[in-house]
């Protein structure tokens, strides 16, 4: 064989490879036969808490001599994902049967740790070629014949990975114990235990694009989709109740009263008209102006943040069980969005006065970041006593300080400094009187308490079916909830937010109560204490338990309805706003 011969010999061969290379790896979901398809084992838990996840080599199982953590994105270690090697060798397409993966001597220490395992009832988690999946640690046997027996503890020692794949790529996994192959870990004593493993391959017909789908429908059941039917029929429903009620309460007598009022008749003025006194009074700048700039700002922040969310969940980019992407995705839309807060807060305030607006900028950047880093404060130091997964390293915490010093503070301020250059004077169809008009004493059904009871609870009431399911999803290993739905439920509650709003505003203006901008972010956010105190008796009535499970539930409940708040409120503002401006243009200015 010549030289040439060779050369072109050994070029094809490198091509032969690079192209094998190319066209199957795990950066493709592409694979030939015999290819090694990578598998990280994740975490282990209490199947009824959620949140209280260890590390998977916290539990003796057998492991690598060198255990790998897999290096992750920022996103997964906020989601508490620390995905490391495993023993485990799942080739593509090769069926493996009863594989030792290790011989272990268990310590009694070792079956301490199984045993209380198993009476939580723990589970695993693994991942492979990106595929979750999840298995239970063991089993227990109680014998209903005598309640005086102990119940029985047994390890499962083998476990089956069936594994579907479509021409070059795979499509699904799952993990299964045989119940059969245990090993009994009742008695506080060392035992020898050979755990094996085998890996069975079916083809299916299933797409790749597809493969991701039955983690959305898992609990998309008959029975779910008539509870998520009928919640918007109620929803709708109760939309259509108060809407007929504004117009048969609210818009009738106001169109008498802008009647009354345009007629010029003193005395029928005198009777009937309340909120006609008040002209001077209604547009006065309210207390704690850069307070209240500041909670505008962040409530208009976060309705852009929602509307982002929604928007990456319709282009596919948001689905579940996407490792760490919700987690980012929360954190960078916060950071953008901030301009949003700083350009809201600085240019309403300057609707008040000329000065002072970089207090109500410097407010927009902590009304809501400075609770929620109180909370996650207490709740990563519960999550570090615990040694749960959950507890964020001291990197990942530098890594948020330096995005919120260097992006999000540079933007809220760029948002601030537009807000005032492109400020506008605000507009009030009256004009404001020097010294405010005494409120005459209100009925106790007329203050504020009440009046956020009532706005909150009817608004509640419209979406606590679709919030069960919410809770469920956020709390659980399903998917309970169609985004479709979800989105449809938030129209829904925003619009209800603003016919409550303008209907309780027009209630407190006709006796004559001229303070309303308070009183309509409250009225307009006390759905979200409902909503608040529902998640309480949601853990109440679960069977989550322990001190960690609780921290979070209310931590992170108390963050997302605070959220709420904001947002419900600054729509319950705009809201009465618009219906103020009206009323006020359409009487004759004597």
């Amino acid at each position: 064989m010549s030289k040439m011969e060779a050369l072109k010999l050994s070029l094809i061969f490198i091509l032969l490879a690079n192209l094998r290379s190319i066209t199957s790896s795990p950066d493709n979901h592409r694979y030939t036969v015999g290819d090694h398809v990578p598998l990280f084992v994740n975490k282990v838990g209490p199947l009824n808490n959620p949140s209280e996840t260890y590390q998977y080599y916290e539990l003796p199982f057998c492991r690598p001599d060198h255990v790998v953590p897999k290096k992750e994105s920022f996103g997964e270690v906020l989601n508490g994902d620390r995905l490391t090697s495993a023993l485990y060798k799942l080739n593509f397409r090769e069926n493996v049967i009863a594989e030792t993966l290790c011989h272990k001597k268990l310590e009694a220490d070792d079956v301490v740790k199984f045993r209380d395992a198993v009476m939580n009832d723990f589970y695993f988690q693994m991942y492979y070629d990106d595929l979750p999946f999840w298995g239970f640690v063991g089993k227990i046997e109680e014998n209903s014949w005598t309640f005086e027996e102990a119940p029985k503890y047994f390890l499962f020692k083998h476990v089956q990975f069936d594994v579907l794949y479509n021409g070059n790529q795979v499509i699904e996994v799952h993990a299964f114990s045989n119940p059969d192959q245990v090993v009994d870990i009742t008695e506080d004593v060392g035992i020898d235990v050979k755990f094996t493993y085998s890996v069975v391959w079916n083809a299916t017909s299933a797409a790749f694009e597809t493969r991701m789908d039955r983690y959305s429908r898992a609990s998309s059941l008959p029975i779910h989709q008539q509870i998520h039917w009928f919640s918007f029929i109620n929803s709708i429903i109760i939309i259509m109740l108060l809407m007929g009620l504004l117009t048969l309460l609210f818009m009738r007598r106001l169109k008498n009263d802008l009647t009354t009022c345009s007629a010029g008749n003193d005395e029928e003025e005198d009777k009937e008209v309340g909120w006609k006194y008040i002209h001077g009074d209604v547009f006065r700048y309210p207390q704690n102006k850069s307070l209240f700039s500041a909670v505008i700002g962040t409530g208009t922040q976060l309705l852009a943040l929602v509307c982002c969310l929604f928007l990456l969940v319709c282009l596919g980019a948001l689905y579940p069980y996407n490792r760490g992407t919700l987690c980012t995705a929360l954190v960078t839309l916060y950071s953008l969005t901030s301009v949003v807060a700083g350009y809201t807060a600085a240019s309403f305030h300057c609707q008040f006065a000329g000065t002072g607006w970089e207090r109500s900028v410097f407010l927009a950047g902590i009304v809501y970041v400075g609770p929620l880093f109180v909370i996650g404060s207490v709740l990563n130091v519960v999550a570090v006593s615990y040694g749960a997964t959950a507890a964020l390293p001291f990197s990942t915490i530098m890594a948020i300080i330096l995005i919120y010093v260097f992006l999000t503070i540079p933007l809220l301020a760029l948002g601030g400094v537009i807000g005032y250059l492109f400020r506008s004077e605000f507009y009030a169809p009256c004009a404001t009187k020097r010294f405010p008009r005494e409120i005459p004493p209100l009925a106790w059904y007329r203050k504020t308490p009440c009046q956020m009871f009532l706005g909150g609870f009817l608004s509640f009431s419209a979406i606590v079916l679709e919030l069960q399911h919410l809770y469920a999803s956020l709390w659980g290993y399903k998917i309970f909830i169609v985004p479709s739905i979800l989105f449809v439920m938030y129209i829904i509650l925003i619009f209800l937010t603003a016919i409550l709003s303008v209907g309780l505003t027009y209630i407190q203006l006709s006796v004559e109560d001229h303070e309303w901008w308070w009183r309509s972010v409250l009225c307009g956010g006390s759905a979200a204490i409902f909503m608040f105190a529902y998640s309480v008796y949601f853990y109440a009535k679960s069977s989550m338990s322990g001190l960690l499970q609780l921290s979070f539930v209310i931590g992170y409940n108390a963050c997302i309805c605070y959220a709420f708040f904001l947002m419900l409120g600054t729509v319950g503002f705009h809201s009465s706003l618009m219906f103020v401006r009206y009323i006020y243009r359409a009487v004759k200015s004597e």
